[in-house]
């Protein structure tokens, strides 16, 4: 059984918890040996893709099945092509960031991140899989321009935005959580926003949105002359309502629409993906899914 090591800082090393023979697929981490980025007093070092690992805080925000579908379908969306460069606005503690910059080894990354504490650990998270040279973090608004002034440069584009309007839910007081759940610098209007402002041309933005929120995606990337292309709802376990949806866009007018500029008429939608059957076990999907994103 999977051990967890705690260390003399009262950080937390999880084990990893693999199949017998599983061996980790693709690159390899470079530092976690190093002090500098190994766990703190309330925090622990999770396996995230493969050997790469994230810094979490314990009773913090966490990465989630929201970020691991949208990287996964970022990265479906752009395998024919892989991007060279990719934005993640609002990254949070780094999860999306890693879990694309681990698939594309060859990509470059630069995340937005305004909660100092979520910055800092993304930042322990890149040097610990030593990946800083080609990843980093910024300390800023998604909303300000200034944050990323190379402008329309990327290839790929991702966010995984809150989900609920301030009010409308009841706010945990717990570090970093409330303002991942709750808009408080934007919802998916301003992360269409800004993506429509960095997207290069032919470039994707991928973003997830509540499961009941599609109609929003549509008017929010609309608005901003973008379109959303394919869509796939989650669902978390048979039988239920789609948790949420993850949606790529592209802009109006580039290869993906009619010359024109008039979006095509939308695709027939895709069955839901499904995490767990009625029984409780991952779908067959949802393993493949793991698997495409180094996961056992």
């Amino acid at each position: 059984m999977a051990t967890a090591e705690v260390l003399a800082s009262g950080g937390i090393v999880r084990a990893a918890r693999r199949p017998p023979g599983w061996v980790a697929p693709g690159p390899r981490p470079a530092a976690w040996d190093a002090p500098a980025v190994a766990p703190r007093a309330g925090e622990d070092l999770c396996f995230l893709a493969g050997d790469w690992r994230i810094l979490q805080r314990i009773g913090g925000h966490r990465w989630s099945l929201d970020d691991l579908a949208t990287a996964w379908f970022a990265a479906e969306t752009v395998a024919g092509t892989p991007p060279r460069r990719h934005a993640d606005i609002g990254c949070g503690i780094g999860s999306v960031l890693l879990l694309v910059a681990w698939r594309f080894p060859g990509l470059r990354s630069v995340g937005v991140e305004a909660q100092e504490v979520s910055l800092a650990l993304a930042r322990r998270s890149l040097a610990g899989n030593g990946v800083a040279e080609r990843c980093e973090v910024r300390h800023g608004d998604l909303r300000d321009p200034a944050m990323l002034p190379e402008g329309a440069v990327f290839d790929l584009v991702t966010g995984t935005p809150p989900y609920l309007p301030p009010g409308t839910a009841c706010e945990s007081a717990r570090v970093q959580r409330g303002p991942c759940r709750i808009e408080h610098r934007g919802g998916i209007e301003d992360y269409c926003a800004a993506a429509a402002r960095l997207l290069a041309r032919g470039g994707w933005f991928v973003a997830c949105a509540g499961g009941a929120q599609t109609p929003r995606v549509h008017d929010a990337a609309r608005d901003v002359g973008l379109a959303v292309v394919r869509s796939r709802d989650v669902v978390p376990r048979e039988g239920k309502p789609a948790l949420l949806g993850v949606h790529a866009m592209r802009r109006v007018g580039d290869a993906s629409l009619d010359p024109s500029g008039t979006p095509p008429v939308p695709p027939r939608q895709p069955p839901p993906l499904v995490v767990r059957d009625a029984d409780g076990a991952w779908t067959a999907e949802f393993r493949a899914l793991r698997r495409a994103m180094g996961m056992p």
